[in-house]
């Protein structure tokens, strides 16, 4: 599992006091105004970073950081992801899972024969969409509903579907 998740990515700056544009990769933007620590990723090292202020953008979170207070300090972490730890991430409800835990786990069939790879997770209005790939069928949608996913277990990567009609 992974141990690091990402919350955001760092778009350009804003202001000339050190603030920056994010974007936001979670599900609630809102969860930045309770949002101490982030680790601010910069491809070649980590940092730890303090959450000074958080304000609202349109759909972009405007972060403040203590000990960054101007422009020049900030403008190398343009398109840097943020990230935090895992006891620093949202609580999960039931049947909830990190996207980042379930990429490439094993897709099984309800009678336990091999379909393919979780490869990636599109987030639509209404439900999840897995995308599955398999050696047999190519690339796969499978809508994340009761009906299909018949159960997920992050421990041992693997996810287990019900194959509606049409599907493939």
């Amino acid at each position: 599992m992974e141990k690091l998740l990402q919350v955001g990515v760092i778009t350009s700056t804003h202001g000339i006091r050190g603030e920056v544009k994010v974007f936001p990769t979670t599900d609630d933007p809102k969860r930045f105004k309770k949002l101490k620590q982030v680790i601010l990723d910069t491809g070649k090292e980590k940092r730890d970073l303090e959450v000074e202020s958080v304000k609202f953008f349109k759909q972009f979170v405007i972060l403040k950081f203590k000990g960054i207070d101007n422009i020049n300090e900030v403008e190398r972490y343009k398109r840097c992801p943020l990230l935090v730890t895992r006891d620093h991430a949202v609580p999960l409800q039931e049947d909830e899972y990190f996207i980042a835990d379930m990429i490439g786990m094993q897709v099984v069939t309800e009678d336990g024969a091999v379909f393919g790879t979780l490869k990636d997770v599109i987030e639509t209005g209404a439900n999840d969409v897995y995308i599955i790939e398999s050696s047999e069928h190519g690339e796969v949608l499978v809508p994340a509903i009761k009906e299909c996913i018949l159960d997920i277990n992050i421990e041992e990567q693997k996810m287990q579907i019900h194959l509606m009609d049409g599907l493939i």
